[in-house]
């Protein structure tokens, strides 16, 4: 009983550094998303520019990738001109999450519309069903509405290159 004892701390102490140095290798922009191998979620929504409803049957044909954003956002400001770039090889869909209507038009008027699609999310709602943990998110879909994956952060070169690609060459 007594060697029990002492060993029992010693034993609990190990397991919990374990999982200290297993926390630390693990890359906090990470998550796992629920959604992938999942439809987009069901959306009755309006067009930012338009103020025409929107469903997900509008969502386009073909991959595309839905780039989640908002004029607050710094890093989205980033990889907009990236975006501008990438809408010429692909649809990209936006969805304007958690602002203004005001602020949005502004912001893509100072710095340009590369979206085939604006959807209007003004309280978060359609951001909440894709599991949206903070602006930008980037998520691909394929031609069915079946999204493939997530990226959470800035979209660039190195991101469309290891991330991107290699998914949306099995899809297409």
């Amino acid at each position: 009983m007594n060697r029990l004892m002492v060993w029992l701390p010693l034993g609990i102490f190990a397991i919990l550094v374990g999982f200290f140095f297993k926390g630390l290798s693990l890359d906090p922009n990470e998550q796992p998303s629920a959604l992938i191998g999942q439809p987009v979620p069901v959306f009755e929504l309006t067009d930012l520019m338009t103020g025409e409803r929107l469903t997900r049957e509008q969502l386009p044909r073909q991959p595309f990738l839905l780039n989640v954003w908002a004029s607050w956002c710094i890093t989205c400001q980033v990889e907009h001109p990236y975006l501008t770039q990438l809408s010429k090889q692909m649809p990209v869909v936006g969805l304007n999450y958690k602002d203004t209507e005001t602020a949005a038009k502004n912001w893509l008027a100072k710095l340009g519309d590369p979206y085939a699609l604006q959807i209007f999310d003004p309280t978060g709602r359609l951001g909440l069903d894709l599991g949206v943990a903070g602006a930008p998110e980037t998520f691909l879909v394929d031609s069915n509405g079946v999204i493939h994956l997530r990226i959470q952060g800035e979209v660039n070169d190195r991101v469309y290159a290891k991330k991107i690609q290699p998914v949306l060459e099995t899809i297409q």
